[in-house]
């Protein structure tokens, strides 16, 4: 089994949902983005999903961008990214690592390299939120060679034909949005069309789903479980905290780590109220 398939069922056993917390590599610095990590997965984050910063991240809302900027200014780099990826596996080897990479990086790398090295660094998944999934054939198949399992999105608005292919081609989870748009918590999940939104996607099979964008507070996560996906994606509210726990350098201040746990602690509880 993979990582992803012995995730979703010790938490079916456990009667519980995922919650997985987005954070930037090397946001602001790679050491920084680090201790981000851990003190999340203190928090009991249950996978991670980790974005390598690009400069021009079209499907991210101001606060994830901002994290884009703030890393590259530090002097992000790809290698830089994939050396965090190692130090997180030797660190957690059993915990699911998805990537959030735009697809500049594999044309620049070339497909069979990028999914290579993303697999010997310890990655287990890569969402590439630029490339459709119309367009996204070489991709897979360069990622099922690597041992990689691709992650779509499937849109909220999507058509049968769009739904039918992330269902197909998804690996690992499937990657709903409970609304359209870009992320950030500038506007919320749509709570009364989630079951609509997950029922959407359900009815064409394929590995779990997780509901992401807007997911900014417990009852969102609450609410992605009770509507039947398995599990939740937050970015831009754990974003938030790290920006407020920055200093005018970039620098983190007293208590970034103990904000990010009790954050992720939190929206990991609405899980288990939420299928209780």
């Amino acid at each position: 089994m993979s990582r992803y398939e012995k995730l979703f069922s010790n938490l079916a056993a456990r009667n519980e949902g995922a919650f997985v917390p987005f954070i930037m590599l090397s946001d602001p610095d790679p050491d920084t983005a680090l201790d981000i990590v851990r003190a999340a997965v203190a928090g009991g984050a249950d996978a991670l999903e980790l974005g390598v910063p690009f400069s021009d991240p079209v499907a991210d809302g101001p606060t994830i961008q901002a994290s884009h900027i703030r890393a590259l200014e530090g002097g992000a780099t790809v290698d830089s990214a994939i050396a965090q990826i190692r130090q997180i596996r030797a660190e957690f080897p059993d915990l699911p690592i998805g990537m959030l990479i735009y697809g500049n990086v594999p044309f620049t790398r070339g497909l069979e390299t990028f999914y290579s090295e993303f697999q010997e660094a310890g990655a287990d998944s890569i969402l590439l939120p630029d490339v459709p999934v119309r367009e996204g054939a070489p991709f897979v198949a360069a990622a099922d060679k690597a041992g990689i399992d691709p992650i779509f999105i499937a849109p909220a608005q999507a058509s049968e034909q769009t739904l039918q292919g992330v269902a197909q081609y998804s690996r690992g989870y499937i990657y709903a949005i409970s609304r359209d748009g870009v992320t950030g918590t500038e506007k919320e999940s749509e709570t009364r069309g989630l079951v609509d939104v997950v029922n959407n996607v359900k009815r064409f099979g394929g590995a779990p789903i997780l509901l992401g964008f807007g997911i900014s507070t417990p009852q969102h996560v609450a609410d992605a479980i009770s509507a039947g996906a398995a599990g939740a994606i937050t970015g831009s509210a754990l974003t938030k905290i790290v920006d407020a726990h920055l200093d005018e350098n970039n620098k983190p201040t007293d208590g970034l780590a103990s904000a990010v746990t009790d954050f992720v602690s939190k929206m990991k509880a609405a899980t288990k109220r939420a299928v209780g």
